[in-house]
């Protein structure tokens, strides 16, 4: 199993890779973020670190509360339906948050593809990571019916946008897609049945900072 500690290595190819735990003190004020966050659609060339891929992750679908095991991100009943992919050029890994770890899939790099997928758009391509949230909408409409399919948007779209603003806060660039080929995205990242994309993320270090911060 790959190791990394919080100076923040960058993420590697191999089967599982702990991250380093979640930065909850410090950084920018929420209210900076809120402020700064721009959607950026151009990216420096280089990998995210663990540590700031792990932020990323832990602010979408993190675990917050280990007692109960509630999440960064409302969730309707808590049902927490979605789950997360990260795609880089090492390969397609889910995020596990359970463990605050990601799990390799594969090997192959799909940014590319996954920019034709979403109509050609040319920041996922260049984009350090590509986060992927889907969802299996039947965990949360065996409750609610089909009104559940609303709250599955709707947390989803919280999920994300503590991405956004996760980012700012590391100083990164990211913005959200929404317009790409589902079935395509479906079928490039391996989904069962029933499991469904929904929202797209590319997130990097912007042309400015090309060293990052570490």
């Amino acid at each position: 199993m790959a190791q990394s500690d919080q100076r923040g290595e960058s993420v590697t190819n191999a089967a599982r890779t702990a991250l380093p735990p979640p930065d909850v003190d410090g950084g920018l004020p929420l209210a900076a973020a809120v402020l700064r966050r721009r959607s950026r659609r151009e990216f420096a060339r280089r990998e995210l670190t663990t540590a700031e891929l792990g932020q990323l992750l832990w602010a979408a679908d993190g675990l917050t509360d280990r007692r109960d095991g509630r999440r960064a991100a409302p969730s309707a009943g808590a049902l927490y339906p979605l789950s997360l992919y990260a795609a880089t050029a090492h390969g397609l890994s889910r995020y596990d948050n359970q463990t605050h770890a990601l799990e390799q899939l594969s090997a192959r790099d799909l940014r590319v593809e996954l920019a034709e997928a979403a109509l050609g758009q040319r920041g996922i391509a260049e984009a350090a990571c590509v986060l992927v949230f889907s969802a299996i909408a039947a965990r949360t409409t065996r409750k609610y019916g089909e009104r559940g399919v609303r709250y599955v948007h709707m947390e989803v779209g919280h999920a994300a946008q503590n991405v956004l603003l996760a980012a700012t806060a590391l100083g990164l660039a990211a913005y959200p897609v929404g317009a790409f080929d589902d079935a395509r995205v479906a079928e490039l990242l391996g989904l069962g049945h029933g499991e469904a994309a929904l929202y797209l993320v590319p997130v990097g270090a912007p042309p400015e900072q090309p060293h990052g911060r570490r």
